[in-house]
């Protein structure tokens, strides 16, 4: 029996299996760009898995959007983020779709652990 060591998460965040439709924007191999509808699969603050039915490029640039209703001046709602930018690090065939991960360009939480950033110090006792 071939007993294989578990291997170590290398994930800084947790995943949430949430099924979300986006628009997936960026560029074919002849620099057109395209506009297509994906579900995400699940999602972390680090990037996102999603299904797409056309092939993306690995460390492909792609502008994620997720559509929503239009609010009308809700100014007592929070700001909520519908577009990210990431790029395309990990991909997969599966039933005639593309699996596509995604990590954002930018984090969409601090830090992984809930650290504050270090604070400085501003002035020196003397």
């Amino acid at each position: 029996m071939n007993r294989r060591k578990p291997e170590t998460e290398r994930r800084k965040w947790p995943r949430l299996p949430l099924a979300i439709p986006v628009f997936i924007r960026n560029s074919d191999e002849n620099g057109k760009e395209f506009l297509e509808f994906a579900t995400a699969l699940n999602v972390s603050a680090g990037g996102v898995l999603v299904a797409v039915r056309r092939s993306l490029p690995l460390s492909s640039p792609v502008s994620l959007e997720i559509p929503s209703a239009p609010l009308a001046s809700a100014a007592d709602l929070p700001k909520a983020a519908r577009s990210f930018q990431a790029r395309a690090i990990w991909g997969a065939r599966a039933d005639g779709y593309q699996l596509v991960g995604l990590k954002f360009s930018q984090a969409l939480l601090g830090s992984a652990d809930g650290d504050r950033p270090a604070r400085r110090k501003l002035v020196s006792a003397v």
